[in-house]
């Protein structure tokens, strides 16, 4: 299509105004160099994560990749408002709660000790933001773009996070208890002495991030990039699925049932690390350096 050739051009004017190559910029978004060719041929296009990580990597505006297409794109986007029947929208505001914050901007705004989240924040941009000590169970975030928020004492649990953009949050001590993050950049945040048993977090990024006694039980990362990441303390049950490591250090570690079944384990690193019979061997057979672990014994 015409309207992805036109936003593939951006791209590419994008990276070579910053002197990069495909391969370079590839390897910050953690995907191979050939997706980023067809991005800048207009054979595919990046979804919302994708956009907003470009749009941080060459210091634009994501309205930067839309200029001079919108009025193409509206042409494709379907109104449907103008299909629902009189009734059901007259049904849909009766029971939709004025307080919906849902498609807004938000910045310095103060939102802690709310309860009953849900899907009122889905699609919003907010920065410098406050939700200490708030109720966010069964919270559903969608298409968030989320900047040096503070969340510290939040319950986050049974949580869903989706093709959000998470960057220099606060989350210490915060309930993650059986949350899931899908298709999110996760970079820059605190999780100091967060509690992410029965976490899942796929298809996304985990970079930089303070993980500083948080509770890793039954968590398990798929598909998802690792990268500048020093894991301490115990991890039980845990699983990592085809994941990518870059500088993931597991330091003074006991792991115990958990799983490694990735295609190579040569980002690890192991200091005065322990493992039962199981994890041990996991990490032997993916050729992971032994060094810096010993054996558990029964």
């Amino acid at each position: 299509m015409l309207q992805n050739k036109l936003i593939g051009n951006k791209i590419t004017e994008a990276r070579k105004k910053i002197n990069i190559s495909q391969a370079q910029l590839a390897d910050q978004l953690f995907i191979s160099p050939q997706a980023v060719g067809k991005w800048e041929r207009g054979e595919s296009m990046p979804d919302i994560l994708m956009f907003t990580r470009l749009a941080e990597i060459f210091g634009v505006d994501l309205n930067y990749f839309l200029e001079g297409i919108k009025p193409m794109m509206a042409d494709t986007i379907p109104n449907e408002v103008s299909e629902k029947q009189p009734a059901q929208l007259a049904s849909e505001k009766k029971n939709k709660l004025n307080w919906d914050m849902s498609r807004g901007n938000w910045t310095d705004a103060d939102f802690s000790g709310l309860k009953n989240l849900h899907e009122k924040f889905s699609s919003s941009n907010m920065k410098n933001c406050k939700f200490i000590g708030s109720e966010m169970t069964g919270l559903i975030l969608k298409n968030n773009n989320i900047d040096n928020c503070d969340f510290s004492g939040a319950n986050i649990s049974n949580s869903h996070i989706q093709y959000s953009n998470l960057t220099s949050n606060q989350f210490k001590n915060c309930l993650f208890k059986e949350a899931e993050f899908s298709g999110s950049y996760i970079a820059g945040c605190d999780f100091s002495e967060a509690d992410f048993a029965g976490v899942k977090l796929k298809s996304g990024a985990f970079v930089k991030n303070i993980i500083t006694k948080v509770v890793w039980s039954s968590t398990s990362f798929i598909d998802t990039a690792i990268a500048d990441i020093v894991f301490e303390g115990k991890l039980e049950d845990c699983y990592f699925d085809n994941c990518a490591f870059s500088k993931v250090t597991f330091q003074t570690s006991m792991l115990t049932n958990t799983f490694f079944k990735c295609k190579t384990l040569k980002g690890l690193k192991f200091i005065d690390c322990q493992a039962d019979r199981m994890t041990y061997e996991f990490l032997k057979n993916g050729k992971a350096d032994m060094s810096g672990i010993t054996l558990l014994t029964t």
